[in-house]
């Protein structure tokens, strides 16, 4: 039900952007950035993190070395839901996260605890980035979005 939310029909408006509009860049940035913490240590920890709109998870992955040897590696990647991918009529690799691998939700309250933020606030900001981000697919622009 939470991707549900993502797939939007129409333009995202202002109003549906209550908090995005209160805080400040820095807040959003402060926020996101507790929040990559979090998931990069979830990571660490093996487990796939679902923000909604896709998973952050570690897929092995094959990095080749001197004289064509081919050395068997982890990378964290980020994954798109298929049904948004479908959706928005988008194209990329076909990455499955590993099925040993359990895949967990943000825990918003460890995350607010390690900002000033209440709870709240740092759910509905992280979703309301997450609406713009979905926003901006089905306008068909640019999006870029780093992580440390």
């Amino acid at each position: 039900a939470e991707m549900q939310k993502y797939l939007l029909y129409n333009a995202v408006e202002p109003e549906e952007l209550p908090t995005l509009r209160e805080l400040t860049t820095l807040e959003i940035c402060k926020i996101w950035s507790a929040m990559s913490r979090h998931i990069y240590k979830q990571l660490l920890q093996k487990r796939a993190v679902d923000i909604g709109i896709g998973s952050f998870a570690v897929v092995p992955a094959h990095a080749s070395v001197a004289e064509g040897k081919v050395l068997p590696i982890e990378r964290p990647m980020f994954i798109l839901n298929k049904p948004l991918k479908m959706f928005y009529n988008l194209e990329s690799d076909e990455t499955k996260i590993p099925d040993e691998t359990p895949v967990v939700h943000p825990d918003f309250g460890a995350i607010s605890a390690s900002t000033h933020f209440r709870h709240e606030i740092v759910e509905q900001c992280v979703q309301e980035t997450l609406l713009c981000f979905a926003g901006a697919l089905r306008e068909n622009k640019e999006v870029e979005f780093s992580f440390r």
